[in-house]
């Protein structure tokens, strides 16, 4: 029988639905980030650095091209002939066939999986989160404590701790109490969703705990653990981590990437992010672009001002474009002399020539205030903005829109327009 001491289980289910428009076709941990990168990446790369070979990925909303980024897993070094990568959407059973229901029924579900590595140890992950985290120094932290499972915290502002599952744990970092988004927080340690379990518990509470509608690993896992074993300990994590499940927060997370030191740092030798490359060109930048401060990938043709941006691979701007502070997704068309202002176009969007994008002063958003509410412009994928539109802050865009969809040719802040079949 194979023998690994720990392996990783990457759920990477989540619609993102947060992200509005941007994930309406896509998985969030599919979503682009900082230019090159995909935002499941980050964990997949923590884990090979970590010396973790094999990784299940648990798939479910929109997996098409989170399957197809992963492949077999080459640019992770995950390509292996015993252990590797291995993609885990739900799948028929003879009985009990379901879609994944919760993040703990998800790994019930691929029980078999785990079992077929015989682990000392199971390292839950999830993809939708950019930080860096050496998996090992927690397994060593986990053995040390004689742990049957090590929750990752990381401290967080007092006044924001009420948003978090949060954990209390004496001097020895053994967890007294967990407290679920609580109104009065005991505690400012925030859990990461990253858990070390000793597999036997693991397997254990998994199967106790079946029947348990929506069953999840902060909700009924973890408690169930501890009240039967009173033995969970807490890992803290003081680095960068970044939840990128909002707009503003992913729009954030993307412009630390240009500061001059950034918090968070692509460029280290020594723990490295790994990613499928394309073969594509270099990028072209003609004699009358101008380019500051900014990300811009390979492949692309640059022939306007690009400031405080993060440009993907393969995208092109025309002559006299302006783009600021905004993320550009992979294969964007931008017209000339196009003035984009604070907007994230995601992938294979044609913006035609002259159009202004984030202009005027911020209004409510008409179609979803709690996922559109600051004053970034969105646009998803495959769209198209005719010639000579301007369009407003904190606006929503999915489709080929035409002429006729601007009243007056212009698109009010806080208006939206999504043509049908887009938001599924």
């Amino acid at each position: 029988m194979v023998k690994k001491e720990m392996i990783a289980m990457l759920l990477a289910g989540g619609q993102g639905s947060r992200l509005g428009v941007l994930t309406a076709k896509v998985a969030k941990p599919a979503v682009a980030f900082g230019g090159k990168y995909k935002i499941i990446d980050f964990p997949l790369s923590n884990c090979i650095n970590s010396g973790i070979d094999t990784v299940g990925v648990l798939t479910q909303y929109q997996p098409l091209r989170l399957n197809s980024h992963i492949g077999i897993g080459i640019p992770w070094d995950l390509d292996r002939n015993i252990g590797g990568v291995t993609v885990l959407p739900p799948y028929e059973k003879s009985e009990h066939t379901e879609w994944y229901t919760g993040t703990a029924n998800a790994i019930f579900q691929n029980i078999e999986y785990m079992e077929s590595y015989n682990p000392d140890y199971v390292l839950i992950l999830s993809g939708d989160h950019i930080y860096k985290m050496d998996y090992e120094a927690m397994l060593d932290f986990h053995k040390e404590k004689g742990a049957d499972v090590t929750i990752a915290a990381m401290p967080v502002p007092w006044e924001e701790a009420s948003r978090f599952g949060v954990v209390v744990a004496d001097d020895e970092h053994k967890v007294s109490e967990f407290q679920e988004k609580p109104a009065e927080p005991k505690s400012n340690l925030a859990s990461m969703g990253i858990y070390i379990f000793s597999w036997p518990v693991l397997r254990d509470a998994l199967i106790k705990l079946k029947d348990q509608p929506n069953c999840d690993f902060g909700m009924h896992v973890i408690p169930y653990v501890h009240e039967q074993k009173g033995n969970a300990y807490v890992y803290e994590y003081t680095g960068y981590w970044k939840d990128v499940g909002t707009l503003s927060s992913y729009w954030e997370a993307n412009m630390e990437l240009i500061d001059i030191v950034p918090d968070f740092n692509l460029y280290e030798e020594f723990w490295r992010i790994y990613t499928r490359n394309d073969s594509l060109p270099p990028q072209y930048i003609s004699d009358n672009a101008k380019i500051e401060r900014s990300i811009v990938s390979e492949g692309c043709d640059v022939r306007g001002t690009i400031a405080n941006s993060v440009v993907s691979s393969n995208v092109k701007v025309g002559d006299g474009a302006e783009i600021n502070d905004s993320i550009i997704m992979t294969g964007c068309r931008i017209g000339k002399g196009a003035k984009i202002n604070k907007a994230i176009i995601a992938e294979d969007t044609v913006i035609g020539d002259n159009v202004v994008i984030g202009e005027g002063d911020y209004a409510d958003s008409e179609l979803n205030k709690k996922i559109y509410n600051c004053d970034l412009t969105v646009i998803g994928e495959d769209s198209v903005i005719p010639d000579g539109v301007t369009i407003g802050k904190n606006v929503a865009i999915s489709g080929v829109t035409e002429k006729s969809d601007y009243p007056k040719g212009k698109l009010e802040s806080g208006s939206y327009i999504v043509k049908a079949g887009e938001l599924e």
